[in-house]
C-alpha cells in the first residue's frame, strides 16, 4: 500500500460554527420576512405606503409556499432514497 499524505488544510472549527450561525440567521430572517408578507400584512389595516399596500393586495406568494411544500417533501424523499442507494451500492 502506498503512503498517502493529506495536503488539504484542516477544517477551522470557528469558521464552521460561524457559517452555521450565519445560515441559521439568514434562514430565520427569510422566514420572518415571509411570515410578515404572507400573513401579518393581511391582518393590518390598509396602508398608504405603496410597498405595504402592494404586499397586502398580493395573492400570489401567500399561496406559493404552501403549494410548494408537497414538492419539497417529494424532493427530500428522493434525495434520501438516492443517498441510501449510493451508500449501499
Amino acid at each position: 500500500m502506498a503512503n498517502v499524505s493529506t495536503t488539504s488544510k484542516p477544517i477551522d472549527a470557528k469558521a464552521t460554527v460561524f457559517g452555521g450561525y450565519l445560515f441559521l440567521l439568514c434562514g430565520s430572517i427569510s422566514f420572518l420576512l415571509f411570515l410578515f408578507s404572507a400573513i401579518i400584512t393581511k391582518l393590518l389595516p390598509p396602508s398608504s405606503n405603496q410597498i405595504v399596500s402592494a404586499v397586502q393586495n398580493d395573492r400570489y406568494y401567500c399561496f406559493l409556499v404552501p403549494l410548494t411544500l408537497p414538492v419539497l417533501v417529494v424532493a427530500v424523499y428522493f434525495h434520501w432514497l438516492s443517498m441510501k442507494l449510493f451508500k449501499h451500492a
